[in-house]
Parts: structure tokens; C-alpha cells; sequence
């Protein structure tokens, strides 16, 4: 998804559907395609900044002279924070081009949405990289340092970016020397482009990020929505009830194992989302068709999961 071509893929592919009432069973690779990919839970933080996107991209439309107000989705590993970018960038691209088609005899739609990873060890040179890549930008190795920016934000307001989601921004660190190069790259960016940024990382407010002054005029022009663990219960809402497509599982199964399913996880929609779509697929596979304690107990989660429960599951 960092090149527009993958991204407009993801985009304009409909999201995995769970099974309605009176459609016809699906085959066994069907239903083991449709858990791996499986549905995206709607959680507070996707709605909060599903909202803030749509107001400060209202807010900085027309806005000219200073950089326009950014986001920054922050919360531990397993969150969900990318999920959050990836789907708020989904909902605005394709909102955009339902009441923009491309003009008649265009070759290429706009491109209302931009997504870019921070690469490890970032500097200048190979952030703005990444942004030339994803719009198929050439970059020539005798290009200067002001040149490939400069060709960044003309291509850029040329093909219409509104959106431009930035994940992975814990990698940068303004206090050393490579790292104050792509912060401040991004700095002007903001003040260069008419779009939107929304940034993506771990634990951001604990990162180099948000001192000194480079960090200073950051948090003076972002606001922060945080990913946090979900709490064991949060009203009636059971998202998994229909989700599931077993041949014989019950619904309403899971929200009983609630306060199991929140100590196994710690609450981590990420974590969550894996151990049931690994739930699935092993029932599929032993042919059981059903979730139940014994099969949620046999998963291996991720490390940072298992790594939380073991004191108390050792008990």
C-alpha cells in the first residue's frame, strides 16, 4: 500500500463481509480466506478519528499561511492504530472520488490519499524517498536534497493529495542528527503541501518526538487520539456475535468468555482480533466448526500477549 497502485487496490477492494442469512455456504478456502483477512472492529478510536480527519481536513482547506492542523494516533504495540489509519484513509479516498470522477479521457483519477512508512533509521533523503515512491516520482541519484521535495509537493498538488497518513513515526528521533533532518522535512511538508497529515506510532508522547523544540512545535499543532487497551466490557455491543462464519458455533459464545478473551489480550484489539481468526481457522481445520474455551486456551499468541499472561497463567 506505500505506492498509489496498492493503495487504490486496497482502497476500491470491498472489505471482507461476514455471512448474511440465505447466502449460499462457502467452500472451506472461502471461509478460511475470509478469518485470515476478516472483519475490522469498529472501535472508539477509529470513530473519534474518523470524526477529527473530517474536521480538520474541513478546518485547513483553506488555509495558506502556516502549517495546517495534523493528527497523531498514538497507544502500545497491537492497538490497533494502524487499522484506524488504514480505514480513515479508506472511507476519505473513497468519498473522494465517488464526487470526483475523473475527467473524461483521463488516463489517472486523482489521488486523494497518500500513505507513507517512516523507514528504519530515516533520514532526510530517504523519507522523502518513500513520499516520491508511492507517486511513482523519479528520483535520480544527482538530485539534490531541495529538489526531490520540491518535486514531491508539485506532484503532489497536481494529483489532488488531501490525506497524507504517516505510520511508523516512532522510528523518528529529532534529537540526533538524522533524525532532526526528516522531522524538520516533514515540517515543511506540512507548510508546503494542502493536505492533511495524520501520523501513526507507539507510545509517541514517551518518544523524542514531542521534546525539545522541534517536539515543541509539533504537539503545538497536532492533536493526540490514543489507542488504548479496551476495556473488558464496553455496553451491549458484542461485534463478534455474526462475525464468524462456523458451521456450528453459537453465537453469543464469546461475549460469555469476555473477561477471559480481555485477560488474555489485555484488552489489545490487535492481540483480540488474532486470537479469534486463529480460533476459526483451527476449527475449520479439526473440523469441530466451533470456538470454544479449549480452543481459545490452545492458540499461541503474539509474545507481547503471552508475555502478560504468563505470570498470571502460570498461577
Amino acid at each position: 500500500m506505500t505506492t498509489w497502485q496498492g493503495w487504490h487496490r486496497f482502497a476500491t477492494t470491498d472489505p471482507p463481509a461476514p455471512p448474511r442469512p440465505g447466502d449460499p455456504p462457502r467452500s472451506t478456502e472461502e471461509r478460511l480466506a475470509y478469518h485470515s483477512a476478516f472483519v475490522t472492529i469498529h472501535t472508539h478510536a477509529i470513530s473519534q478519528l474518523a470524526t477529527q480527519v473530517r474536521t480538520l481536513m474541513i478546518l485547513g482547506r483553506h488555509q495558506q499561511t502556516t502549517a495546517r492542523p495534523s493528527l497523531i494516533v498514538t497507544g502500545p504495540a497491537a492497538a490497533g492504530k494502524t487499522t484506524a489509519l488504514l480505514n480513515v484513509g479508506r472511507t476519505c479516498h473513497l468519498a473522494h472520488t465517488r464526487k470526483n470522477l475523473p475527467p473524461p479521457g483521463s488516463a489517472h483519477p486523482t489521488a486523494p490519499v497518500a500513505y507513507v512508512l517512516v523507514p528504519p533509521g530515516a533520514t532526510a533523503k530517504t523519507l522523502i524517498t518513500e513520499f516520491a515512491r508511492y507517486l511513482g516520482i523519479p528520483v535520480a541519484a544527482r538530485m539534490t536534497q531541495t529538489q526531490i521535495p520540491d518535486a514531491v509537493c508539485h506532484t503532489y498538488t497536481q494529483a489532488g493529495v488531501q490525506l497524507v497518513l504517516i505510520d511508523e513515526i516512532h522510528r523518528l528521533n529529532p534529537r540526533t542528527t538524522t533524525g532532526a533532518q526528516p522531522a524538520d522535512l516533514l515540517k515543511d511538508l506540512t507548510e508546503r503541501l494542502p493536505a492533511t497529515f495524520v501520523y501513526a506510532g507507539i507510545n509517541v508522547t514517551d518518544t523524542p518526538l514531542f521534546s525539545g523544540t522541534r517536539g515543541a512545535q509539533l504537539a503545538g499543532r497536532a492533536t493526540l487520539i490514543t489507542c488504548g487497551p479496551l476495556p473488558t466490557r464496553h455496553g451491549t455491543r458484542e461485534p463478534f456475535r455474526d462475525a464468524l462464519d462456523l458451521t456450528h458455533h453459537t453465537p453469543g459464545t464469546l461475549p460469555r468468555h469476555a473477561p477471559y478473551l480481555h485477560q488474555r489480550t489485555a484488552g489489545r484489539i490487535g492481540s483480540l482480533t488474532r486470537l479469534i481468526r486463529q480460533a476459526a481457522i483451527t476449527a475449520i481445520h479439526d473440523g469441530t466448526e466451533r470456538i470454544t474455551k479449549t480452543t481459545l486456551d490452545a492458540v499461541q499468541l503474539d509474545h507481547l500477549a503471552e508475555q502478560h499472561n504468563r505470570p498470571t497463567r502460570n498461577r
